[in-house]
């Protein structure tokens, strides 16, 4: 069962960046699974939340630059879709380990927010169908409730449908 609570009880890089810019929003705490192969349905499943108001983070390298993909849990990144979203050519997933170095999260807690080094950040348009969605809050069991236009704004994003079914 998740816990819910107003303010985290030890900040995330996110949650400090929510809290300065003075954004509603609520942390889920769960137990994660180290064994689970989806961190985002795990997610799900823990706080009894739909996979489509759950989003994942990804990240991209689209001609060359890495790019935040927020996609919702239940389906996939259309990686053709990302790079027409951001004026690209191509598309692929970036190396783990250089999405791990430049956002300062490990793979299964990138949070979209407070990235060590802030990337062009695309939101599946999906998103704006939910008064809340739940993202990364920057760490494997924890998660991050907001308004998709209050993640939009905090990250610069772009909103296109770059997640498909």
């Amino acid at each position: 069962m998740a816990k819910k609570q107003k303010k985290p009880s030890a900040g995330t890089p996110a949650t400090v960046a929510l809290a300065a810019a003075g954004t509603p929003f609520t942390v889920h705490a769960y137990d994660h699974d180290p064994s689970t192969p989806s961190y985002g349905e795990e997610a799900a499943e823990a706080l009894g939340v739909s996979p489509d108001r759950v989003f994942k983070t990804l990240v991209a390298d689209v001609d060359g630059e890495l790019t935040v993909a927020v996609v919702p849990v239940a389906g996939q990144l259309d990686l053709k879709a990302l790079a027409s979203a951001v004026g690209g050519k191509k598309a692929a997933m970036a190396d783990p380990a250089a999405a791990e170095r430049t956002t300062g999260y490990v793979r299964g807690g990138i949070s979209p927010l407070g990235q060590r080094k802030r990337l062009r950040t695309v939101l599946d348009s999906s998103a704006s169908a939910h008064p809340t969605i739940c993202v990364s809050a920057g760490r494997r069991g924890l998660e991050v409730e907001l308004a998709p236009g209050d993640l939009a704004a905090l990250t610069d994003a772009v909103l296109a449908p770059i997640g498909r079914g």
